[in-house]
């Protein structure tokens, strides 16, 4: 496709329009502060556009999706630039030369989206496989220049389009995940935190492994030592692995997933802990619901879940749902024992969930200090003017 051509459509914003937010560095502006006329509307989604002020100056090249809530994505100040391979490989090899400076391997979110200029766009790079989520209608379009540049900066063999999930269905994109280049058929092993993850790639949730945690599992390690864990919503082995290397006795994890929990099985006995491992598949409320039944305590117990609140119609529901696991947490950790709630929710800022979570220690009876609050990892870079990019929360506790 051309994208060179010398004049590009122009979206416009209204009158009191954020312009000046757009100037500091604002990435995003929303539909309903363009002027969408006939002429806009009739744009393809993806389409490259140059936006303007209400006084015609111009401001940004960006991305356009008229059916999209995000009606403009902005993709740099050059309005002549050509968003083509060489563009893109630009952006990636100042993603890698971060990740180079964080990383001993290739193992990593090697593009966090806005966070590293790319809006909307997802890469997770395991060894020589990276994952591509392109969920912006513009990368969408671009996403041949996009694969032929991540694999001449990185020289990754295998390449695979992950196009499921809930921000592709909001951008209103369709498309079959499918491999872009190369094959890999077999789950990836991972190293992280000295212990062994398995990623599928084709097969698994969202890129096959969650890297935003990594820096949480190493602290959840250190006070995992001499105790029994429960890693509840533990997908392929989360917070339990790193667990059990860090000297925990043993481990359960608890999912619905019955593939997720046979990849965590597999990377416990990669991990040299097969014999410490334990999982337990099912709904996670039964379960904490079934385990206080038994009687059972540990000396640590992680809640991670899926996002409750992932916008803000889910808040309320969403908050009350985390107190529910909190409540239910608390309840199964020994005295003197430690807790760790998680939150992926964009809509939950960190007052809101902790406020949430001590609800429920309050309801299960519980006291307790706060050790340390955690975020995602230095691969998961914050935009400044992007509160969304920052969306992970974890909140450690220490029981009476």
């Amino acid at each position: 496709m051309d994208t060179t051509a010398p004049t590009r459509p122009v979206i416009r914003l209204k009158p009191k329009g954020p312009a000046q937010l757009v100037r500091f560095g604002a990435p995003w502006v929303f539909t309903d502060n363009l002027v969408m006329d006939r002429r806009s509307r009739a744009l393809a989604p993806g389409t490259l556009v140059e936006l303007q002020d209400d006084q015609r100056n111009p401001l940004a090249l960006c991305g356009f999706n008229p059916n999209s809530k995000i009606g403009i994505r902005v993709l740099g100040r050059d309005m002549d630039a050509e968003i083509n391979q060489a563009w893109f490989a630009e952006k990636l090899s100042r993603a890698l030369v971060l990740r180079n400076d964080l990383f001993d391997a290739p193992f990593y979110r090697l593009i966090h989206a806005e966070g590293d200029g790319l809006p909307g766009v997802i890469i997770d790079r395991f060894g020589d496989v990276a994952v591509i989520q392109p969920n912006a209608a513009w990368a969408d379009l671009l996403l041949a220049e996009l694969a032929a540049a991540l694999a001449e900066v990185t020289g990754v063999a295998h390449i695979y389009a992950n196009t499921s999930g809930r921000a592709r269905k909001l951008e209103g994109l369709e498309g079959e995940s499918r491999w872009l280049l190369g094959g890999h058929d077999k789950p990836v092993p991972v190293p992280m935190n000295d212990a062994t993850y398995l990623a599928d790639i084709s097969g698994g949730q969202k890129t096959g492994l969650f890297y935003d945690q990594r820096p949480n599992h190493a602290f959840a390690a250190r006070l995992a030592r001499g105790r029994d864990v429960l890693d509840v919503f533990s997908h392929v082995g989360g917070f339990g692995l790193a667990a059990l290397a860090g000297g925990a006795k043993s481990a359960l994890a608890v999912d619905a997933s019955a593939g997720a929990l046979a990849l965590a099985e597999g990377g416990a006995a990669a991990s040299g802990h097969a014999e410490t491992f334990g999982t337990r598949r099912g709904d996670a409320f039964e379960i904490m619901t079934s385990l206080a039944e038994e009687g059972a305590s540990y000396g640590l117990v992680v809640c991670d879940p899926p996002a409750f609140a992932p916008a803000k119609p889910a808040l309320e529901a969403g908050l009350r749902a985390y107190e529910r696991v909190a409540r239910l947490g608390a309840g199964l950790v020994a005295p003197g024992g430690y807790l760790v709630l998680c939150s992926c929710s964009h809509a939950a800022d960190l007052a809101k969930f902790r406020a949430a979570c001590l609800r429920g220690l309050g309801k299960a009876g519980r006291g307790g200090r706060i050790l340390h609050e955690g975020a995602a990892g230095p691969d998961h870079p914050v935009h400044p003017h992007l509160a969304e990019s920052s969306y992970l929360k974890a909140i450690f506790l220490a029981l009476e």
